[in-house]
């Protein structure tokens, strides 16, 4: 069953409602976005994640979103991966990064859990650090002691340009990852590069 999905992106943050628009809900968003883009069917597993299965090209990606609280998303990650017979390697977490500002993206593979509860929850979860992380940045805009409600809180007026943009690169660089293989994926996605081609193909038509 495990060639059956060929990519598992889960894009983390807190299923409340109240929750649904702040910086830490970023990745959440952006697989929102992506299930919306493909007009994929929402299933529900109780207390553990949305999810749905969607075909991009000729891949299958499962994309989802934990209902179990960020501290708490390695419950969902381990679940999915129990239940699709997915191997670690081929999980991608959409994840906010307040050391980069709002509208950069970096992919990456492996590493710490660089201070992020949810990120912690999956390598201890899942009992591995073998996964790729697609960061996204919300900015670092608060003072000793403030990080707790400044990722809670939501992006200000002025920030929402750059997140919309953010969001809609996000889902250029899932899908991007999943077409071509890992390496190539994320030089491509870091330098920028697939967002420059757009922009050139753009300007040619205008």
């Amino acid at each position: 069953m495990n060639d059956k999905i060929n990519l598992f992106v889960l894009g983390l943050g807190n299923p409340d409602s109240n929750y649904l628009n702040t910086r830490h809900n970023i990745g959440w968003s952006c697989v929102e976005k992506l299930i919306e883009q493909y007009e994929g069917k929402i299933n529900t597993i109780r207390s553990i994640a949305k999810y749905s299965i969607l075909k991009i090209k000729n891949k299958k990606v499962l994309a989802a979103m934990p209902l179990t609280y960020m501290n708490a998303s390695g419950i969902a990650a381990k679940k999915l991966c129990s239940m699709f017979q997915i191997p670690s390697e081929k999980l991608l977490i959409v994840v906010d990064e307040y050391n980069f500002p709002v509208g950069k993206i970096h992919i990456k593979s492996s590493g710490s859990d660089g201070g992020h509860n949810g990120v912690a929850s999956i390598i201890e979860e899942l009992g591995t650090n073998n996964f790729y992380r697609l960061r996204c940045g919300i900015d670092r805009n608060f003072s000793y002691g403030g990080l707790i409600d400044y990722v809670l809180s939501d992006f200000s007026n002025e920030e929402k340009e750059n997140v919309n943009k953010m969001i809609d690169n996000v889902v250029k660089a899932i899908n991007h990852f999943t077409l071509f293989e890992p390496g190539r994926a994320m030089s491509d996605i870091n330098s920028g590069k697939i967002f420059q081609d757009e922009s050139n193909m753009n300007s040619k038509k205008e």
